[in-house]
């Protein structure tokens, strides 16, 4: 049986893997999925109590 460069014995193109892993690094698998969860005017409130908390506090 001949051998084809670049591909494994099982017939996976190893060119192609080494592509798709190169396109994912730094994509969590869930990163998306959260962010698109994410209510951002809702996270902008609560910072925004979160500050006046922290700046009556630091005030006494």
């Amino acid at each position: 049986m001949a051998k084809k460069a670049g591909v494994t014995q099982t017939g996976t193109n190893i060119q192609e893997v080494k592509q798709q892993n190169a396109q994912s690094v730094g994509q969590g698998q869930y990163g998306t999925e959260f962010a698109s969860e994410t209510n951002a005017a809702e996270v902008k409130k609560y910072n925004q109590q979160a500050e006046a908390k922290k700046a009556q506090n630091s005030s006494k």
